[in-house]
């Protein structure tokens, strides 16, 4: 009992937590605060045209839907649009989470910036639809609770020095880095893709991804020998490289530094939102102020940093310390506050259960009957704070591309021009992360399957026969100024990236073969429904 009473404020006590971990905390809330901003700049671009009143999937909707679930429904969509659905809610929520992540940048009271960007992400999260199924709205949001019990308190905090981060909340943050790579590398092998068996994963990968970018057409060019390396580095770093979290010191910031490099590689490659720039950051919490000190100025340095404390973590066999070394470095021997015991309470419950959540879904994925009660994790599941993550566990083998198009007699088609997604073969494939096109991601997801189970293209052709301007803002311009065109159809393309010879000679980036209609051709009738001119001509998933 002894034992407990002192690893239980070892892990969750502010007042004597990581003193090694200032710096690290610091940069890594800083990062948040650039990524919270990144995802609600995108949205107030997007978010009317997506879910606003006459929008493609509106909230309203939606959550009137969920009202007959009655009291469960704020649990079913926990989100602050049960006030109002309105464009004015929505514009005003990604608003003040716009503000409240530049304000924690800036450091300016950390924490509860922290929750106002939480509550509005979770906001629009919680109503978006098929448009928050990512699984980087779930890391944003785990990562941002996580976040919460890190931060330190205060208007002003500085380097928090007075109340460095709980270890348990750097543990819970580098776990779910951990499970990002780990999990990820498990799903390859469970889902039983032969290309990642064989190696041959890579072969189309950077043309066959949501967004490519123009560097990832020449990497795509390289030799076979380098796609399948990279295959087999992937699968190492996702299962094994990214143990060295638990080894000493030395080990970490090694690799630190190697999952930074991918990651960079990554970013250059392809446009995965603010997906890999949250792994990337997540990553500075390998790091101690041993290590961190130096990128810091002295005269600007908190003072609890000394060359002792350097010397010392070289000694030390896991990230923060592990409980093992708990009796010999706790400084809990003084009895602990009544308010912060209240605070440390809160703290051991929630992120106790979070740790629960993720290991029981961890172990799920290995032993489908874990015997483990499951409703603390059913529990957590609408917040999306305790994830089972799982990228790319079966490879896109071809690259399909839906094109909304217009006519006034039906012969001659008028195509509707995107702002991200590949069209023009002549244009060069852009770089845009963090920044997500949530309507252009959607719509390769869409490519994949059939129109009957992605309503968003039959509701994306209706609006556009109404010239609604929230959606034609999701687009890069109107071919219609003048009036809605008369009929309404959805094409779907198979693209290639050009070879260097289509590249040099004709200045193309891409090759495109017309597959034929997506979803049924429409038209909007004097009495103001919809009529089907024209049913598709082409099988869900594009024939795969």
């Amino acid at each position: 009992m002894d034992t407990v009473m002192r690893v239980f404020p070892y892990l969750f006590d502010t007042e004597h937590g990581a003193k090694d971990r200032l710096i690290a905390r610091w940069l890594f809330l800083r990062a948040m605060g650039l990524i919270y901003f990144s995802a609600f700049y995108a949205l107030l671009f997007q978010v009317k045209g997506l879910i606003g009143t006459w929008g493609i999937l509106p909230a309203g909707e939606y959550l009137e839907d969920v009202r007959n679930a009655g009291a469960p429904r704020f649990w079913y969509a926990p989100t602050l649009l049960w006030f109002s659905s309105s464009n004015h809610m929505l514009m005003a929520l990604m608003w003040i989470g716009l503000i409240a992540a530049v304000l924690l940048v800036a450091n300016v009271w950390p924490r509860a910036m922290l929750l106002v960007c939480f509550l509005c992400y979770l906001s629009f999260v919680g109503a978006a639809q098929d448009f928050a199924g990512y699984q980087s709205d779930g890391m944003l949001l785990e990562a941002g609770f996580l976040s919460l019990f890190l931060a330190p308190p205060g208007l002003w905090p500085g380097w928090g020095a007075s109340r460095p981060p709980a270890r348990a909340a750097i543990l819970l943050l580098l776990w779910e880095w951990f499970r990002i790579y780990f999990e990820s590398g498990v799903v390859k092998l469970l889902s039983g893709d032969p290309t990642w068996h064989n190696l041959t994963a890579m072969y189309e990968y950077y043309q066959n991804g949501p967004l490519p970018t123009w560097i990832g057409w020449y990497v795509q060019h390289l030799p076979w020998w380098f796609h399948k390396a990279t295959a087999g580095a992937t699968l190492g770093m996702e299962l094994v490289l990214v143990w060295m979290a638990f080894l000493p010191r030395r080990w970490r910031i090694a690799c630190f530094f190697i999952v930074t490099a991918w990651q960079i590689g990554v970013i250059a490659t392809a446009n995965y939102t603010f997906l890999n720039y949250l792994v990337l950051v997540l990553a500075f919490l390998l790091l101690d102020d041993g290590f961190l000190r130096r990128l810091v100025p002295e005269r600007w340095r908190p003072k609890q940093i000394t060359e002792h404390s350097e010397e010392r973590r070289e000694h030390r066999d896991s990230p923060e310390g592990e409980t093992a070394t708990a009796e010999v470095e706790a400084e809990n021997d003084e009895p602990v506050r009544p308010g912060a015991a209240v605070g440390m309470a809160v703290r051991g419950i929630a992120l106790t259960w979070v740790l629960y959540a993720t290991t029981v879904e961890l172990m799920a994925m290995f032993w489908h009957e874990v015997p483990a009660p499951a409703w603390p994790v059913r529990a957590l599941e609408p917040f999306r704070i305790a994830n089972q993550y799982g990228l790319f566990a079966v490879m896109t083998p071809h690259r399909y591309e839906i094109e909304f198009q217009g006519s006034n007699d039906g012969q001659t088609w008028v195509a509707y021009p995107f702002r991200y997604k590949p069209q023009d073969v002549r244009e060069r494939p852009g770089i845009y992360a963090p920044y997500q096109p949530r309507f252009d991601w959607n719509l390769w997801f869409a490519s994949l399957g059939s129109w009957l189970q992605n309503p968003m293209v039959p509701r994306t052709e209706e609006l556009l026969l109404h010239g609604d301007g929230d959606v034609l803002g999701l687009f890069a311009g109107n071919p219609f100024p003048d009036a809605p065109p008369k009929y309404v159809r959805a094409v779907i393309w198979q693209y290639w990236f050009s070879t260097p010879q289509q590249k040099r000679e004709q200045g193309i980036w891409w090759t495109r073969q017309e597959l034929g209609t997506y979803a049924p051709t429409i038209m909007l009738r004097p009495d103001g429904r919809y009529g089907v001119v024209a049913g598709p001509t082409r099988e869900a998933g594009a024939g795969q």
